[in-house]
């Protein structure tokens, strides 16, 4: 199994909540240097948290790649999920080949948690910032991380 984990974008600093901020043009171009690793590599889905730089941020990436299935929109991917959830439900999906496109504090415990076996030991993430993870299966601790790309 392999996991990708995108942070998204760099995003507006303000707007009417969290939820709803923009990215920049310059996160845009982020995403489309993170994305072009991407190219090449077999992907079952995108999955992508709720929050509007996530969404822009996947988007770009799913125009980028030419990805013909839909984005996936999960609760269970926002700053403050739990990183032991996202497990879960990755286990629970049972896809092979997966992008996760999320935000911090989540996706550097997500890494620590999958890699290290302890969210404590949180892995910075910038913006756009990419991670490859593999293993069999996803389980706390158990898998590698193949390579770390900050936009």
């Amino acid at each position: 199994m392999k996991v990708w984990v995108l942070r998204h974008g760099e995003a507006e600093p303000h707007a009417r909540s969290d939820d709803q901020r923009n990215l920049t043009a310059h996160g845009r171009q982020q995403v489309l240097r993170s994305a072009a690793h991407l190219l090449g590599q077999p992907l079952d889905a995108i999955l992508v948290s709720p929050y509007v730089r996530a969404q822009q941020t996947a988007g770009l990436v799913h125009e980028a790649l030419g990805f013909a299935k839909p984005l996936v929109t999960v609760p269970w991917l926002t700053p403050e999920s739990d990183p032991a959830r996202v497990i879960d439900e990755l286990d629970g999906l049972g896809l092979e080949h997966v992008l996760l496109v999320s935000h911090q504090p989540l996706v550097g415990q997500l890494i620590g948690l999958l890699t290290k076996g302890s969210r404590q030991e949180s892995v910075p993430m910038s913006t756009a910032s990419l991670a490859e993870l593999e293993a069999d299966f996803p389980l706390a601790g158990l898998m590698n991380l193949r390579s770390l790309r900050h936009a």
